[in-house]
């Protein structure tokens, strides 16, 4: 799982945040996720924090606590989905 694109690590974060069922109010901690993630994708955690700054910018990601975590954003739950399943 080291050669991931940036693409392919996006799609593995909503996955991931998806599985855990963290939607909205419901959110999980940056630092927990990107260490998580940086053992599995090449340059440690810079690389998926910069793919999570994207998914913010995008929409597709809701930022809590001053940026130190983060969920899925429930209006967008449909364009979510069918991003991960179209990657």
């Amino acid at each position: 799982m080291s050669f991931l694109t940036d693409e392919q690590v996006k799609v593995a974060i909503m996955e991931f945040l998806v599985k855990k069922g963290r939607w909205g109010a419901h959110y999980f901690p940056v630092d927990t996720l990107t260490n998580w993630f940086g053992r599995k994708v090449q340059r440690d955690g810079k690389r998926v924090r910069k793919c999570i700054k994207e998914l913010v910018n995008q929409g597709y990601i809701l930022v809590h606590k001053k940026g130190d975590t983060i969920s899925l954003n429930p209006v967008r739950a449909k364009e979510i989905r069918n991003f991960i399943e179209n990657r």
